[in-house]
């Protein structure tokens, strides 16, 4: 098999991803019992999603999201949600700058070693060749973000 058959078929795995999440969004919920929660905006695609996070001992036990957009904005909040559950104040921040850093980068790059997988969220490297989609892509990290901090403005993409 080519480098290139090998490419699309990783390309093929990815968007079957991405579709999956979109379709059937996991941890898509209020999420009673939330102790940070961020709204995010991206006016120019419409998407509007509150995310929750359940924080005890600077660890998130549980995060959750609901909302609406586009496929790549859902999918991303569930592969989000998906990530983060489990992991420090700290990791998720850091997942936060890799999955930002990524899309919307200079080049594309190899993910940074932080201590945590990040197999899933490459789906959402292909958003990189579509700068309107990146807004979407990242929404959902902005207000993770935003949560963690305890910001209670909403994010915006713009």
């Amino acid at each position: 098999m080519t480098a290139a058959a090998n490419t699309d078929e990783l390309r093929d795995l990815y968007r079957e991803l991405i579709l999956d999440h979109a379709r059937n969004p996991r941890h898509f919920h209020k999420l009673d019992g939330a102790t940070h929660t961020a709204e995010g905006i991206n006016p120019l695609c419409g998407d509007k999603l509150r995310l929750y996070v359940r924080l005890d001992d600077d660890v998130i036990r549980e995060a959750a999201f609901e909302g609406s957009g586009c496929a790549i904005s859902v999918a991303s909040a569930s592969l989000l949600t998906d990530l983060v559950t489990g992991l420090s104040k700290q990791q998720a921040v850091e997942c936060f700058m890799e999955v930002t850093g990524r899309l919307t980068g200079p080049t594309a790059r190899e993910p940074r070693d932080i201590g945590v997988s990040l197999d899933k969220i490459r789906a959402l490297d292909g958003v990189r060749d579509y700068p309107l989609r990146v807004k979407c892509a990242t929404l959902a990290w902005h207000a993770l973000n935003s949560a963690v901090h305890g910001q209670t403005e909403p994010v915006s993409t713009e």
